[in-house]
């Protein structure tokens, strides 16, 4: 993909051209791992946390036509939010899956959530979206990819509860990773699991973000640096 495509992603308007090229009922593509794939991984970050009777607040970041929210609510996950920028998907998905009580599909750029409250959020979960923001070299980012990146990350870090988690699912490294996670604005403690390639020659990435106990914004949290990540169970399989 050129510079010039890698820079589109990160604008709605070429989802919408995307999403509104194939039928309401197809699926796009299911970026970084499907959820089976991510099944051990949800395990040991949700399933095993927050069973799905503790009824937690589970948003989704740029959900696309994702299955994942349908795969959580069979699992007894009645109360997720699932927002994108693409108002052709959020209204795709909201006829798809209106039977399904317990998802709410909602119009809205992760950059600025005012529809969501802050500290309100049990679980964030992204795969693929803060991918889309990033092009340009990873050992110097453009301006605009951190700028965008770090207006997403202090978004989410607003929104979440002090003990809640945010799951990110990732093909790129930790090492590229990890200084826009740690924007300004932020105090997280991280863990870094690797998942396998599933199939390719490459192994994704399962970060656990927390927020750093009595945390003072703007100062990010070095000893997440020092974190080695983490083999997983399904890094096996691939």
């Amino acid at each position: 993909m050129s510079e010039a495509e890698s820079k589109r992603l990160a604008r709605s308007e070429y989802w919408d051209e995307r999403y509104g090229q194939v039928g309401p009922d197809e699926q796009v593509h299911e970026w970084f791992r499907s959820f089976n794939d991510l099944e051990s991984f949800l395990g040991r970050n949700l399933f095993q946390v927050r069973a799905p009777e503790t009824a937690p607040q589970i948003l989704h970041l740029g959900s696309g036509d994702s299955t994942i929210p349908e795969d959580l609510w069979r699992k007894g996950y009645r109360n997720q939010v699932c927002v994108d920028f693409s108002t052709v998907i959020v209204n795709n998905m909201s006829k798809q899956h209106g039977h399904l009580e317990g998802i709410t599909w909602m119009h809205a750029d992760v950059r600025q959530l005012d529809q969501i409250p802050s500290e309100s959020v049990d679980v964030a979960f992204d795969k693929g979206t803060l991918d889309a923001m990033i092009h340009g070299s990873p050992w110097d980012p453009p301006d605009e990819v951190r700028d965008n990146t770090g207006r997403y990350i202090r978004e989410v870090f607003r929104v979440l509860k002090p003990d809640s988690a945010f799951l990110y699912v990732t093909y790129r490294q930790p090492h590229f990773i990890k200084p826009l996670l740690n924007c300004e604005g932020v105090d997280w403690v991280i863990t870094v699991d690797v998942l396998g390639g599933s199939g390719s020659s490459f192994d994704y990435h399962g970060f656990i973000l927390k927020k750093a106990p009595l945390s003072t914004p703007g100062s990010a949290t070095t000893g997440a640096e020092d974190k080695l990540p983490r083999r997983s169970v399904e890094s096996d399989h691939p």
